[in-house]
């Protein structure tokens, strides 16, 4: 469509226009559009234009139905991008040029439609292709203002054993752990496997089998056991290539929100993920399809809350991180806090723990979402 044609979507717009993406190719697709149908339904659209836009398990980009009722969970069952999708098999495409910010639709054999100018994109994709400054570097080439952090900190916060290399270098204290490698695995299974009992004979059985870049509790395996480790691994290699074996540590799992401000990042109200009973850990039935309940604000001393806020924002700004973090921390028996990982686009679902930390701080569901989008609006795209 000629620019003289398009003209018109830009000069009639008195609203900035927000792109949500979501889906996406990792395994954790699903909760993506869970937390879209969430975002979809929070957005004040009296402030914004909301455009809402897919990503199939294939990695098609398609227009997608606005109706955040049917991207929740129902029955057990989990939504997906094909599901809302709009018929016709068509695409979405973002501009490649800086100057532009005009998205496109094409459908098979059709003249291509321009749906008018993007302002900002709102990402809520979780784990690889989406989570992990893939998506982020697209967009910085399309010179397009997005929700969340930067191409860098994303990778970082996605990648386990850099993060928790990342928080070490800054001082912040990480458990104890190693890293199986692909060429490890295929080269010399047995020796990856001696190196990790090796590993559990000085720090203690159970260890935790994770995928060295995945969310949502994916793919882990609490290993109680040598003879567990070989399918623990092979368990984790379906979603990551790259493996994290991690030790026990025995105490209170503890998390807390950072958000963006004009001032500066701070901190919301820590929460607590008390232990579950019918789990061996807090693992994704517990969060998505059980509901497991955390308790928000955590049940800490005025010293601890102050601790685990100050150590949140630290990690906020270690991994160079943009917009918002969840950061998790486990407080040992001993008081120290020790933390595990951050999640650079953590879950948006109604029962998730960022929103509800927020809205414990004082800033509801809504008001969250326009932080977040106004901070991208303040942000240039490029080197900052």
């Amino acid at each position: 469509m000629s620019s003289e044609s398009s003209s018109p979507v830009r000069s009639e717009r008195s609203k900035p226009r927000v792109a949500v993406v979501f889906g996406g190719r990792s395994s954790e697709h699903a909760i993506s559009v869970v937390t879209a149908g969430a975002v979809l339904r929070a957005i004040d659209r009296s402030r914004y234009d909301v455009l809402p836009i897919g990503i199939t398990l294939d990695g098609r980009w398609a227009l997608t139905a606005d109706e955040p009722e049917r991207m929740a969970i129902a029955n057990r069952t989990l939504p997906s991008v094909e599901g809302i999708a709009e018929p016709g098999g068509g695409g979405v495409m973002l501009p490649v040029d800086p100057g532009r910010r005009e998205v496109v639709y094409a459908e098979p054999g059709s003249v291509p439609k321009d749906l008018g100018e993007v302002d900002v994109v709102l990402p809520v994709l979780h784990g690889p292709y989406g989570e992990d400054g893939t998506l982020q570097g697209l967009l910085e080439m399309s010179g397009v203002p997005y929700v969340g952090a930067g191409v860098l900190s994303s990778a970082i916060g996605m990648d386990k054993e850099y993060m928790k290399r990342v928080f070490t270098s800054f001082g912040l204290a990480v458990g104890p752990y190693l890293v199986v490698r692909p060429r490890e695995w295929a080269a010399d299974r047995a020796g990856a496997l001696a190196r990790i009992e090796a590993f559990a004979g000085e720090h203690g059985w159970p260890v935790f089998v994770k995928p060295a870049r995945a969310g949502s509790s994916m793919g882990i395996s609490r290993v109680t056991g040598p003879e567990e480790l070989a399918e623990a691994i092979e368990e984790a290699r379906r979603h990551d290539p790259k493996v994290v074996v991690e030790a026990q540590l025995v105490g209170r799992e503890i998390e807390c929100g950072v958000l963006e401000f004009e001032d500066g990042p701070r901190a919301s109200l820590p929460a607590e993920i008390p232990p579950v009973s019918s789990h061996a850990f807090y693992d994704f039935e517990a969060k998505y399809i059980d509901s497991a309940e955390g308790l928000v604000p955590a049940p800490l001393t005025e010293e601890q809350t102050a601790e685990v806020r100050r150590l949140a924002v630290e990690a906020f700004e270690a991994a160079s991180c943009e917009g918002l973090v969840r950061a998790d921390f486990f407080l040992l028996e001993n008081g120290e806090f020790v933390i595990n990982e951050i999640n650079t686009m953590p879950g948006f679902t109604p029962i998730s723990m960022f929103p509800r930390m927020w809205e414990a701080t004082g800033v509801s569901y809504p008001e969250l979402i326009d932080l977040l989008i106004q901070a991208a609006l303040r942000r240039p795209t490029g080197l900052r």
